[in-house]
């Protein structure tokens, strides 16, 4: 096989229509927008317009509420924490704290503090210093014979 024998499956690569070239196209003169009115011209928008009638996304009601104070997290997962310490860039015997986290690359930023959630393996013996973590997390650093000492979030200033 070369270069020049390869095609597209058969229907599967429709050719382009060619608007607005000639008669012998067949999408020629008007390139099928029929004649004269808002749409006819270019650079026309109508998006949600529904004629006078109210537009669906007007008629449904509202829906939700976005706290405006919100915490948000920083999200690690014990698995990686795990593959920190053997790749000896978090110290195990020392107690991890959120700045150990964020020196080592692992958490770009603290936010609002870090919590600690189960995914992966975690057999590593320490002592965890978070703002936030999981049932799961806790028990499974407990299991490691490790700590995790959880800190009450400082209230929404």
């Amino acid at each position: 096989m070369k270069l020049n024998e390869l095609a597209p499956a058969p229907g599967s690569a429709p050719r382009k229509k060619r608007i607005a070239r000639g008669p012998g196209s067949g999408k020629g003169k008007t390139a099928g927008r029929g004649i004269k009115g808002q749409k006819s011209r270019s650079g026309v928008a109508i998006n949600g317009y529904e004629g006078g009638q109210m537009p669906l996304y007007q008629r449904l009601p509202k829906r939700g509420f976005n706290k405006p104070n919100r915490k948000q997290y920083s999200v690690v997962n014990l698995g990686l924490i795990q593959k920190f310490i053997d790749a000896g860039k978090i110290d195990a015997g020392q107690p991890i704290t959120e700045d150990a986290l964020v020196a080592s690359g692992l958490v770009r930023r603290k936010r609002d503090g870090v919590r600690v959630l189960a995914k992966g393996e975690f057999t590593a013996k320490v002592t965890l210093d978070v703002t936030g973590a999981s049932q799961a997390a806790v028990k499974a650093v407990e299991d490691a014979g490790g700590a995790i000492t959880v800190q009450a979030a400082p209230a929404a200033g």
